[in-house]
């Protein structure tokens, strides 16, 4: 485990010396969650094929990040080290897809109606997938993330029949039995409160679970917003964030020592692009 974490460390490293670079000073200076520093992230520059580039999820494996696009059933994998070429498996038609969760050897993939393709590689590299198809018709998705303490998936709505102003509504997916089985929701009068409004229209757009600090980190591109909340979705702190940088977030991922990387669409604003953000337990209180 020490050779692998130390072997990462040099990885990224080089990465960021030889594949990324730094952004420009910013006049004005967000506020940051303890052991980041949003103000300064390293960025990796994406092809125009990835201009619509949303979910991501970090390989540690070999320290890459797999993606997907919005619109045509396409898995990239793009790596993180020098010299490397990206590539691309086709794993379904075309689609409204959002977001991507990998979960040991299978990958989940999440449409903004809530279905959730699901599909593995086999040993001659092909593609095996299979679809579950979200119980109910009205909703709007643009977040799947993994729940490693109940074995689950969660889908949290970006705009749900179900929701009303003050809540956010979150429904799970059982991996274990392949099923929708529960939901619960996210009090959105507490962000208000917390950002110094009356109310919002909260509209999330990516989340992860934090694997360092156990808190999920929500980010929202319409209300140009970082909120952090504890597993169960109580939120904790909220952060603004520089539209300058954060153009259009549609995906987030972290590596296992807690680094984030944040996917940005093109926005037709340049190109698409990978943020990176180092995590420093020596600046945690």
């Amino acid at each position: 485990m020490l050779c692998r974490y130390q072997c990462f460390i040099f990885l990224f490293v080089v990465f960021i010396n030889s594949r990324c670079t730094s952004s420009a000073d910013n006049s004005h200076t967000y506020r940051s969650p303890a052991g980041y520093d949003l103000n300064k992230p390293f960025f990796l520059k994406l092809p125009v094929e990835l201009d619509e580039i949303s979910g991501v999820a970090f390989y540690a494996r070999d320290s890459s990040v797999f993606a997907i696009g919005d619109e045509f059933g396409w898995l990239y994998k793009i790596p993180l080290t020098a010299g490397k070429p990206i590539r691309k498996w086709k794993f379904s038609n075309e689609g409204d897809y959002e977001d991507l969760v990998m979960v040991d050897k299978v990958f989940y993939v999440l449409q903004s109606n809530g279905n959730i393709t699901a599909f593995t590689f086999d040993e001659h590299n092909q593609i095996h997938a299979q679809q579950q198809q979200f119980p109910a018709s009205g909703n709007e998705f643009e977040i799947l993330y993994y729940d490693s303490y109940m074995f689950k998936l969660i889908l949290l709505c970006k705009d749900c029949e179900t929701d009303k102003k003050k809540a956010l509504t979150a429904f799970w997916f059982d991996l274990l039995h392949k099923r929708f089985d529960d939901s619960s929701s996210i009090n959105v009068t507490t962000i208000a409160n917390m950002i110094g409004e009356k109310k919002i229209k909260f509209k999330p757009s990516a989340a992860a679970i934090n694997p360092v600090t156990d808190e999920l980190y929500i980010l929202s591109s319409v209300n140009k917003l970082l909120v952090i909340t504890d597993r169960n979705g109580n939120p904790k702190q909220t952060f603004p964030i520089d539209g300058s940088l954060f153009k259009q977030p549609e995906g987030i991922t972290f590596t296992p020592e807690g680094d984030m990387i944040i996917s940005n669409e093109s926005a037709d604003r340049g190109v698409a692009n990978l943020l990176f953000f180092k995590y420093n337990k020596k600046t945690r209180s």
